[in-house]
């Protein structure tokens, strides 16, 4: 299991932290063109999503690794697991129903690393 919840970690932070950094250093109209929601949003209030997403990808993976405050580790897949809900409910009051099932994956994949990481397979 211990295996399983890394991979799983390293999946997740593999595609949050490119989608964060991509968010947070292309401008909102480069964005607009293969991600529409963000024209439902300012631009400092799409780099500061990318923020926390490329932050919660660090937060997966360092904390363990480094064995500092390794509690970060489950507490950034539970703030992944709130970040996916809410972009399920952006997507979702746009209309945009396939995005709902990517965040859907995520959801889940974030809620297993939390459950693991907080319960019996804790660092």
């Amino acid at each position: 299991m211990n295996v399983a919840l890394w991979v799983v970690q390293g999946l997740l932070a593999a595609a949050f932290l490119l989608g964060g950094l991509l968010k947070a250093t292309q401008p909102r109209e480069k964005l607009a063109g293969n991600m529409p929601w963000v024209q439902d949003f300012s631009a400092s209030q799409v780099k500061a999503i990318g923020a926390v997403e490329a932050l919660a990808a660090v937060g997966l993976i360092l904390p363990a690794v480094t064995g500092v405050l390794p509690v970060l580790t489950p507490l950034a897949a539970a703030g992944l697991v709130i970040t996916m809900i809410v972009a399920a409910i952006v997507h979702a009051r746009r209309g945009e129903y396939p995005g709902i099932a990517v965040n859907v994956v995520l959801l889940v994949l974030a809620a297993f690393v939390a459950w693991g990481r907080f319960g019996p397979h804790a660092f």
